[in-house]
């Protein structure tokens, strides 16, 4: 016996909800996108042409399928044709690749994703799944949507561009030598500017059209080859001219891209040359990539940032700066890896936010080992004296204070060492093992005395129970994240390319990790 199917009898259509599970995932995004307020919506208002589809909707479906690791439009657009879920979220709408694509890389649309973390931070915050006690910042770099083999190398084209100013500035020359141009009023006698370059193309080419109307004028055959032979080399000029305002355009171009970056991408122009952790090809090649940070509690990522720069130091501040403009307010303890350390974040964080930071520093580790504590030539280990402000070193000469010594970081942030100075090294039987200093020369010794006191902050700090406790959460919090993005999501390259676009995108990914979590937990 079998149950009753049958093709030819009329079903009448019921209200897909009825067909969902009851804590499908669906439901969870729906929910998260309706609490986001009304005002957010006004930008995508327009009074003119056809009606466009309502921004929720368009968020709704993206979102869906961004936890489904569905990223390609097409793909998209062929669940709403067969997807439970897609077609109750979209109720009935069909909206095509174009729509959905052109949608999410829309600028507005950043807005609502930050407001789609801001509310589910108050949710999390309602069910009591985060305590506010601390904030994990970590970062990893995501490879873009970009041809591996389309570098250009900031050191190169300063190379090439130095090359051009030198023959530019040797061809001026030789056109005033020569006498065919009158000398210019220049900017710079450096180098000449794209203007004078221009101007000198047009001077020249005045020069070259003067001959041609005199060899048109002239009937006499020999000087009519005179002159042709005159005209060869500014004919010449005027071409390499030209090539030379076409390459300094470029160049001036690449400088700007690169901003303060080493490399760029022509694919994407936004996109940095980074080495990536999955070296596929095993050679160490560096791939067009971004830098994302993200702040979590309880394995939910909260705020995120892209950055273009490969190293985690430098982005730290900007990031706590985008977390409290646009997020939320920073709590008590911020946690970071070594990678933050420096004495600029640590001023940051103590004196400025007044926030603890939990934040090792290179040398951390490295200091609790027994080899380094009983490492008689590491200056850490000399005795200090307080009183006459000197060092004692292994072969008991004294250091003693000889000078300040200020230096500048590539953002401008002042470093401040004291120098010490061996009061004689001849003949010592340790030189060897104690300092890399020609003979005649006493060894040296730079004491950053704040940056030594922030260390002994950090390392008081993580002796502390409390303390201790939460910086050992780091690794259990903020790391599955990125696990869960890139082995269960699969999500391990962009899809766009230009960094407001891929800020959408990551944006999208990172909620699809949080809203797949949070729907596991209400599971269990």
């Amino acid at each position: 016996m079998f149950k009753n199917y049958t093709m030819n009898q009329l079903v009448l259509p019921l209200d897909l909800e009825v067909k969902l599970q009851k804590n499908d995932i669906a439901f969870h995004v729906h929910h998260l996108v309706e609490s986001i307020p009304l005002e957010a919506f006004e930008p995508f208002l327009r009074n003119n042409g056809c009606p466009a589809y309502h921004p929720r909707m368009m968020l709704k479906i993206i979102l869906c399928a961004y936890t489904q690791s569905i990223f390609s439009g097409r793909k998209m657009e062929a669940l709403l044709k067969d997807s439970i879920r897609m077609m109750w979220l979209a109720q009935g709408y069909q909206p095509s690749y174009r729509t959905i694509n052109r949608f999410r890389v829309q600028s507005e649309v950043k807005d609502l994703i930050r407001q789609c973390f801001v509310q589910f931070r108050c949710q999390l915050i309602e069910e009591k799944l985060i305590d506010q006690e601390a904030v994990f910042i970590d970062g990893t770099k995501i490879e873009a949507n970009a041809n591996k083999f389309t570098f250009v190398w900031k050191k190169s084209i300063e190379k090439y561009h130095q090359s051009l100013i030198e023959k530019s500035n040797q061809l001026y020359n030789e056109l005033l030598e020569n006498e065919i141009i009158p000398e210019m009023e220049r900017e710079s006698d450096e180098q000449l500017s794209l203007e004078e370059l221009a101007q000198l193309v047009q001077k020249v080419d005045d020069v070259v059209t003067e001959y041609d109307k005199q060899i048109e004028a002239s009937s006499d055959v020999p000087e009519r080859k005179a002159l042709r032979n005159e005209r060869k080399y500014p004919k010449q000029v005027r071409k390499q001219l030209i090539d030379f305002v076409l390459r300094k355009q470029k160049y001036q171009q690449d400088i700007e891209i690169f901003g303060t970056r080493n490399s760029y991408s022509k694919t994407d122009p936004d996109a940095t040359f980074m080495r990536m952790k999955d070296d596929y090809m095993q050679n160490g090649q560096l791939k067009a990539g971004y830098n994302v940070q993200i702040a979590t509690e309880g394995q939910y990522a909260l705020a995120y940032s892209l950055f273009s720069n490969p190293t985690d130091t430098r982005t730290l501040i900007p990031f706590l700066d985008e977390i409290e403009q646009h997020y939320f307010e920073l709590p008590k303890h911020i946690v970071a890896d070594a990678g933050y350390g420096s004495e600029q974040n640590f001023n940051d964080i103590l004196l400025k936010r007044k926030r603890e930071a939990l934040i090792t520093y290179n040398m951390y580790l490295k200091e609790q080992k027994k080899k380094y504590k009983q490492n008689t030539f590491n200056p850490d280990n000399w005795k200090y004296d307080k009183e006459t402000d000197t060092y004692t070193c292994p072969n008991q000469k004294r250091l003693e204070y000889q000078y300040h010594s200020v230096r500048n970081d590539r953002t401008g942030f002042q470093r401040k060492f004291k120098i010490y100075e061996c009061e004689d090294c001849s003949g010592c039987p340790f030189r060897s093992s104690c300092t890399k200093a020609k003979e005649g020369n006493n060894r040296k010794l730079m004491v950053n005395e704040k940056w030594e006191q922030q260390k002994e902050y950090v390392r008081a700090k993580l002796s502390e129970e409390k303390t201790s406790a939460i910086y050992r959460k780091r690794k259990i919090d903020v790391e599955p994240v990125f696990g869960f993005l890139k082995a269960n999501l699969r999500f391990a390259r962009f899809s766009v390319r230009g960094k407001s676009k891929v800020e959408n995108e990551m944006g999208l990914a990172l909620m699809a990790v949080n809203l797949r979590k949070f729907t596991a937990k209400q599971l269990r």
